[in-house]
C-alpha cells in the first residue's frame, strides 16, 4: 500500500544534546590574594559588597570555601561567572519586589483618582499591563531556577511509550483499590510527566481519513496478536491482522455484521434503517466499552457522532485503537465516579457486551446512564444475559435480568423492544412520571443541591439527576442535525447568550480556519518546493482528522471546520477554570468534556493531529495555578502525533513566553501577527518526528 502525501517534514530526528551556560574558571592562589588586596582598597567594591553581605551572609567557617578539585573559590567573587549569575538573580529579585510594591501602590491611588465613567476606557490597557507583568514574573521565575531549566527536555524511557499519568494500576493496587477500581483515574502531585514521549521504534504516520478508518499500523498501538484473535467483544472481533497492518475493511464478512446490527437497532426503534436515526432526534451516541470503534465508524457515514469510552488498558486498549482509526474516544469508567459530562448530554447510550454488570451496586451504574441521557433518549444493551432462551437453563441469569428490567422501569424507562440478545429502552420525556411511581420504588430524585449539572469526577450519586435542569427537552422536539448546531434565540437564552454573540464567534472562526489552512501550507509542503511565481498549494481537506480544542468556548472551531468541509472531529474541552459552556456544545450536536489542564488528559500518547488553544494561557495565568506553562506544553506534546500541529492564540507577552518554551520541547515554531488585533499573536508549531533508536 502506498503511503499518502506527507503531512509535514518527512525527515526524522534523533535525540539532541544539552547546553552548558556557565563554565567555572580557576585562579591560582597568588592571583587570588593579589585580587583580594586590590578589592579591599577599592571603596566602590566595598559599597557593592556590603549589601550583598547583608542579604546573603557567608556562613562558611573560613573566608573562602574549597572546591572539589582543591582550589579556593570565593562564592561572591565579582570575576566569577557563577557569582555574576547569582548577583544578577539577586538584584532581579530585589528589583522585582520594589516594582511590585510600586505597581500595587500606584495602581491603588490611580484607581481612586479616576472617575467611574473613564474606567471602562482604560480597563483593556490596564489588563494588558497586568498580563505583561504576569509574563515577566513567569520569565524571571524560570531564569531564577538556574541553567538546568533552560536545557532541552529529555526523552522518556521506552516503558513510557503508552503511559498515561493519573492511571497507574500498580500504585492504585498498593493504595488498596480492587474489584476493578484499580483502573480508575487517580491524579496526585506525582502524576505529571516531565519528559517527552517518543513513539515506538517502528511507528509510522497514520494513513489519512477515510483510509485510516479501515487500516492502521500495528506498530502504532500496543497490542499482541493473541489479543487480536481472542477479543471477545462483538466489535472487537471485526478486524484482521495483515503483516504490518490491522484491517477493518468493509469488504470483510465481519463488518457486514455491524451494518446488520445497527439496522436491527433502527427497526427496534420503529425506523426503516440507521439512516433515519437523525429524523428520530439521534445525533450523539455514547458507546460504552466500544470494542475497537467499528460501531461508531459505520455510523459516522450516517452523520452520527459516537463517543467511545472504556477503562484504561495497558495493552490492547479499546480507546487507543479507536482513536488510531480516527473515531472519538477517551478513557472513562463507571466504577466509582460520575463521568465528566453534564446531565442530559447524549441522545443514545450503547453497550454491546461492554463488560459492565448493570445489576451490581444496587443499580447505581444505570442511574448514571439515566443522568447523561437526554429526555426521550435510548439505551441499547446487547448481552447474553438478555437472551430469553438462556433463562430456562440458568436461574441466576434470570434473576439478574429481572433486576435490571425492574430497575429500568422504576427509572421511568419504557422497554420498547427485545430481540435475541439486544434490548432497547426509551427514557421518559415527562418529569411527572417520577412522581407517579409507587412510594419507595426506585431511586429518589436528586435535590437541587445534589443535582449538579456539570460534575467533575464526583462520586456516583444514588438519585435521579437532571430533573432540575432548564435543558430538559425531549430529543424529538429538538431541531434535527445539522440545523441543531445553530440554536435559536430561545435556546441560547438558556445559556445566557444571544444570537449576536454566537454569530460573531462563528464568523471569527470561519476566518480563522481559512487562515490556519493557508498558514500551515508552507509547513506541510516544505519537502515539495514550489516554482517561482506559483502560489502555495492548498492543503487537502483530509489533512487532519483528530482535533483537540483546549478552550472550546461555544464550539466555534468545530462548527467552522465542519462548514468548511474538513473531514475532522473535534474534542471540545471546557477548562474547569473558566466559564462552562459544555452543555451548549453538546446540545449543538458536538462532543466534548470538562477538564482541569493541571492534570493529564484521559487519553493515550500520540492521539491528536492538531491541538488548538485560544485564550487558554490568559485563562490559566489568571487563576491560582498548580502547574506551570511548561507542564501544560509537556502534556500537549504527549497528546500530539509526530508531525502534528499546535496553534495557540493569546496576548503578545504570553505568546512570547510560550515561544521560548518551544525550543526546549524541540518544536518547529513561528509567531504570526494578527492584523485585526495588535495586542494578540498566533503561535504555530509543528512537532518533529523523532525516532527511537532500535537496540
Amino acid at each position: 500500500m502506498s503511503r499518502p502525501l506527507h503531512r509535514g517534514v518527512s525527515g526524522t530526528r534523533n535525540s539532541g544534546n544539552s547546553y552548558d551556560f556557565w563554565d567555572s574558571q580557576v585562579k591560582d592562589k597568588a592571583e587570588k590574594e593579589d585580587l583580594d588586596r586590590n578589592r579591599s582598597s577599592d571603596p566602590g567594591y566595598l559599597s557593592l559588597w556590603f549589601p550583598c553581605r547583608f542579604f546573603c551572609p557567608d556562613n562558611s567557617p573560613s573566608k573562602y570555601g574549597t572546591t572539589d578539585i582543591g582550589f579556593a573559590s570565593d562564592p561572591f567573587s565579582i570575576g566569577s561567572p557563577r557569582s555574576r549569575h547569582k548577583l544578577t538573580v539577586l538584584f532581579l529579585k530585589l528589583s522585582l519586589v520594589v516594582i511590585v510594591i510600586l505597581a500595587l501602590t500606584g495602581s491603588f491611588w490611580w484607581t481612586l483618582s479616576i472617575s467611574t465613567s473613564s474606567r471602562s476606557h482604560i480597563f483593556h490597557g490596564y489588563r494588558r499591563l497586568q498580563e505583561q507583568l504576569v509574563s515577566d514574573l513567569w520569565d524571571i521565575g524560570e531564569l531564577s531556577l538556574g541553567p538546568s531549566r533552560m536545557k532541552e527536555i529529555e526523552f522518556c524511557p521506552e516503558e513510557s511509550e503508552n503511559h498515561i499519568p493519573c492511571f497507574n494500576v500498580s500504585e492504585n493496587l498498593a493504595l488498596g483499590y480492587s474489584d476493578g477500581n484499580e483502573y480508575d483515574r487517580l491524579c496526585g502531585q506525582g502524576s505529571r510527566q516531565s519528559c517527552l514521549v517518543l513513539p515506538p521504534v517502528n511507528y509510522k504516520i497514520p494513513l489519512r481519513w477515510p483510509t485510516g478508518r479501515d487500516v492502521i499500523w500495528v506498530a502504532n498501538v500496543k497490542i499482541t496478536g493473541q489479543e487480536v484473535f481472542t477479543s471477545g467483544s462483538l466489535t472487537k472481533r471485526m478486524m484482521m491482522l495483515e503483516e504490518e497492518q490491522i484491517s477493518f475493511r468493509s469488504a470483510s464478512l465481519m463488518f457486514d455484521g455491524v451494518e446488520d446490527y445497527s439496522h436491527q437497532i433502527a427497526e427496534m426503534i420503529g425506523l426503516r434503517n440507521e439512516s433515519n436515526f437523525i429524523q428520530a432526534g439521534v445525533r450523539t451516541i455514547l458507546d460504552i466499552g466500544c470494542g475497537y470503534g467499528s460501531f461508531g465508524a459505520h455510523l459516522f457515514s450516517k452523520q452520527l457522532l459516537t463517543m467511545c469510552i472504556a477503562n484504561y488498558e495497558s495493552s490492547g486498549s479499546q480507546v487507543q485503537l479507536t482513536l488510531e482509526r480516527g473515531i472519538p474516544a477517551m478513557i472513562g469508567s463507571f466504577n466509582l465516579k460520575q463521568l465528566p459530562y453534564p446531565s442530559l448530554s447524549f441522545d443514545m447510550l450503547h453497550c454491546a457486551r461492554c463488560g459492565i454488570d448493570w445489576d451490581k451496586k444496587d443499580g447505581i451504574f444505570l442511574i448514571e446512564v439515566d443522568r447523561v441521557l437526554k429526555p426521550g433518549g435510548y439505551f441499547v444493551w446487547t448481552s447474553p444475559l438478555t437472551n430469553v432462551q438462556s433463562f430456562l437453563r440458568n436461574k441466576e441469569k434470570q434473576k439478574r435480568w429481572n433486576f435490571v428490567r425492574d430497575f429500568a422501569e422504576n427509572l421511568c424507562w419504557e422497554l420498547m423492544s427485545q430481540q435475541d440478545e439486544t434490548v432497547l429502552w426509551k427514557k421518559t420525556s415527562k418529569k411527572n412520571c417520577y412522581n407517579s411511581r409507587k412510594p419507595g420504588s426506585g431511586p429518589p430524585i436528586c435535590s437541587k443541591g445534589q443535582d449538579i449539572e456539570s460534575p467533575y469526577y464526583r462520586p456516583l450519586q444514588n438519585c435521579i439527576g437532571g430533573t432540575h435542569s432548564r435543558r430538559w427537552l425531549p430529543i424529538e422536539e429538538r431541531p434535527t442535525w445539522p440545523s441543531r448546531s445553530n440554536l435559536n434565540k430561545n435556546e441560547l437564552a438558556l445559556y445566557g447568550l444571544n444570537p449576536e454573540e454566537l454569530n460573531e464567534d462563528t464568523a471569527n472562526y470561519k476566518t480563522a480556519v481559512r487562515n490556519f489552512w493557508s498558514l500551515l501550507s508552507p509547513l506541510i509542503f516544505s519537502d515539495h518546493p514550489k516554482r517561482p511565481g506559483d502560489e502555495d498549494p492548498s492543503p487537502p481537506y483530509n489533512m487532519l482528522r483528530n482535533v483537540l480544542d483546549m478552550n472550546a468556548r461555544y464550539g466555534g472551531l468545530n462548527a467552522a471546520l465542519l462548514e468548511a468541509g474538513k473531514s475532522v472531529w473535534v474534542m471540545n474541552v471546557v477548562p474547569t477554570s473558566g466559564p462552562n459552556y459544555l452543555p451548549l456544545i453538546l446540545d449543538r450536536g458536538y462532543v466534548g468534556v470538562l477538564h482541569d489542564w493541571c492534570e493529564a488528559f484521559p487519553t493515550y500518547p500520540r492521539t491528536y493531529d492538531m491541538v488548538h488553544a485560544e485564550g487558554l494561557l490568559s485563562l490559566e495565568t489568571s487563576q491560582h495555578r498548580r502547574c506551570t506553562m511548561l507542564d501544560l506544553f509537556t502534556e500537549i506534546d504527549r497528546l500530539l502525533r509526530p508531525e502534528g500541529w499546535v496553534i495557540i492564540r493569546d496576548t503578545a507577552p504570553l505568546i512570547g513566553s510560550a515561544r521560548a518554551l518551544t525550543t526546549r520541547l524541540k518544536w518547529d515554531a513561528r509567531v504570526v501577527e494578527i492584523e485585526s488585533n495588535s495586542g494578540e499573536r498566533l503561535l504555530i508549531c509543528q512537532k518533529p518526528f523523532f525516532k527511537r533508536q532500535a537496540i
